[in-house]
This record gives C-alpha cells, sequence and structure tokens, in this order.
C-alpha cells in the first residue's frame, strides 16, 4: 500500500497541536509568577488600617448621648460628679463612681463591651452652647439652694486626627481612584502600547522576535502549495536582499493577501517572518482608529518607526478594509474623518 505523501506533515501536525494543549493546561512555565502582594493591597491595608481604628474607638469606654433634661435628672437624684464644657457647645457628664456601682439606672455606662472595668467617664454626653447651659445651671440651683454646687470646668479640644483623616482621607482616595483609572485604562493596551495613558498615541502591534517563542514555519502551514511558493521569493528578499538590490531590482513593499476568514492568512503570513528569521508585527486595522482625532495617524507613524528599529521586519495588518476604503468619501461632512487621515499615513 502506497505511503500518503502528506501523512508525515499530518502526523507532525497532530504533534504540535497536541503540545499546544499541553501548554495551555500546564500554563507557561517560563512565565513569570505574579507577586503574593500585588498594588492593590496597599489600599486594602490602609483601608483596614481605618476601619481597625474605627472599631477600637467604638469599643473603647464612650459616651452615652443624652441631653438636659435627663442630666437634670442625675443631677436631682444627687449623682453627678462634675461637669466637663468642651470647646462651648459640647457637654460631657461624669457620674460619681458609687453611683455607678450601686444604682441599675446607669448599667449601660457602667462599663464598656469588652471589659468589666468601671468607665472613668465621661458616661453622658449632648451639645449645647455654653452660656445657655450656664443660665440653666443657675437657675436650678436658684431654686435648690441647699444643694451642693457641681464643679463646672471648661476645655479646648482640637482634633488633630479627626482633622488629618478629613483633609488627607479623601485625598488618598482621590489618588487611589485615579491611579487606578490610570492603570485600567493603560492595561488594554497590547504589545508596545506603553503602560500611562499619556502612551494612547502608540502602536498596538503584537511583536514576535527571536525574544518570543512563537516559532511559525511553513511546516505549520497545511495546503497551500500555491500560496506558499509565491512567498517564497519574499522570504528570499528578507534573507538576502544585497543580491537583488545589486542587480538592480527593487525589493515590494507589500503583499495583499486576499480570502475568506479562516483560510490562514495570517498563519502563513507568520510562516513568512519564521522562515526568513525576521520579527513580525501583527495588529488589526481597528486598532489604529480611537474616538480621538489623530490617534490612528499617530500610531501608523509610531508603528514605522519599531518596524525600522528591527528591520528587515514584516507588519501584518489584519483586516485592512477597516480603514482602507475610498478616499474623499466624506467630505460633505465638512470635516477630516479619522479613517481618511490614518490611510493617508498609511500610503505615505
Amino acid at each position: 500500500m502506497a505511503e500518503n505523501p502528506n501523512q508525515k506533515q499530518i502526523d507532525k501536525l497532530k504533534k504540535q497541536f497536541a503540545k499546544n494543549a499541553n501548554d495551555k493546561k500546564g500554563g507557561d512555565p517560563k512565565k513569570p509568577k505574579s507577586p503574593l502582594f500585588g498594588f492593590y493591597w496597599v489600599y486594602i491595608a490602609i483601608f483596614a488600617l481605618f476601619i481597625g481604628m474605627q472599631i477600637f474607638s467604638a469599643v473603647s469606654f464612650s459616651a452615652k448621648t443624652s441631653n438636659y433634661q435627663e442630666f437634670e435628672i442625675a443631677l436631682e437624684l444627687g449623682d453627678v460628679d462634675r461637669v466637663k464644657i468642651i470647646n462651648e457647645k459640647k457637654i460631657q457628664v461624669f457620674i460619681k463612681e458609687d453611683a455607678l456601682k450601686d444604682s441599675e439606672r446607669y448599667e449601660e455606662v457602667r462599663s464598656s463591651n469588652l471589659s468589666k472595668e468601671v468607665n472613668p467617664g465621661p458616661h453622658y454626653i449632648f451639645e449645647m452652647p455654653s452660656q445657655a447651659f450656664e443660665d440653666r445651671i443657675k437657675d436650678y440651683y436658684s431654686m435648690h439652694s441647699g444643694e451642693k454646687q457641681i464643679a463646672v470646668n471648661y476645655e479646648t479640644q482640637d482634633n488633630f486626627l479627626g482633622d488629618i483623616i478629613s483633609w488627607v482621607l479623601p485625598l488618598v482616595l482621590m489618588i487611589a481612584v485615579w491611579m487606578f483609572l490610570m492603570r485600567r485604562m493603560s492595561g488594554g493596551s497590547p504589545g508596545g502600547g506603553g503602560s500611562q495613558i499619556f502612551n494612547i498615541g502608540k502602536s498596538r502591534a503584537k511583536v514576535f522576535d527571536k525574544d518570543t517563542e512563537v516559532k511559525t514555519t511553513f511546516n505549520e502551514v497545511a495546503g497551500m502549495t500555491g500560496a506558499k511558493e509565491e512567498v517564497l521569493e519574499i522570504v528570499d528578499f528578507l534573507k538576502n536582499p544585497k543580491k537583488y538590490t545589486e542587480l538592480g531590482g527593487r525589493i515590494p513593499k507589500g503583499v495583499m493577501l486576499s480570502g475568506a476568514p479562516g483560510t490562514g492568512k495570517t498563519l502563513l503570513a507568520k510562516a513568512v517572518a519564521g522562515e526568513a528569521k525576521v520579527p513580525f508585527f501583527s495588529l488589526s486595522g481597528s486598532d489604529f482608529v480611537e474616538m480621538f482625532v489623530g490617534v490612528g495617524a499617530s500610531r501608523v507613524r509610531d508603528l514605522f518607526k519599531q518596524a525600522k528599529e528591527k528591520s528587515p521586519c514584516i507588519i501584518f495588518i489584519d483586516e485592512i478594509d477597516a480603514i482602507g476604503r475610498a478616499r474623499g468619501k466624506n467630505n460633505f461632512t465638512g470635516g477630516n474623518d479619522e479613517r481618511e487621515n490614518t490611510l493617508n499615513q498609511l500610503l505615505t
């Protein structure tokens, strides 16, 4: 039985497909592992610290919010030890220690949730202008002249930590959101797209060269015998350009590959670059055009700048019809079309 001449090539392709499937399952062993603690862990740690401070302050000895009427009842019972007025508006009430221990009335302010220690105070707090409080205290003692007056102290407090948090925390959050948005906007640019939003005009082409692991040759391209024979001349052009220039020949600037989707145009272009052992730039025609004016032309210039640095090389533009339509069709709009500007720059 005669052996199929294409059997070797078919077997080789099967092995290649099996290897690619195993690589996808096992992952790339050379790919560096992502760090255990990424950039966003810093924000998480700051947020957790802030929440922890709030929880700690909440479970520590705290005063119950009250009003003047409850204060006056405690005053009539003789349970008030002293009063402290903070910043001329915040009234802090301290209950006597024996009243805290003996009376069930003060059970909720006797100790904290986590400790059985007696709460040193303040036990009650309410807001009231200091002058109004003084007037009502005077009226009370004028009606209860036999009672011993409680001590009233005045104090001015600067909430330094609260001021810092109120000013710094919103600023930190704004910076964090800005950095997050910048990372998200720049993260979608593959290849040479850069790492900042200011590099939006950079080329988005994927580069395959000697530093990458993609090594495609004609052996990976099944069929297309006639097409492979035609592009073999291009491989020779790229390998030995002097042989043609010395004879006065002009190396072609490009080749148009046409065909239905899925017929192997991209694979054939990669195979040409692999056979010639030159860098391969791959991108789609839609990668040039953005909502910003001038981005397409800027990306074309950057693409050819990178290609000159790696010449000789191959630039493969898939679906070039996304920008390669007839020029001068949209003059009725009164403005320059971004696709037309990109095409003009590509043809320059």
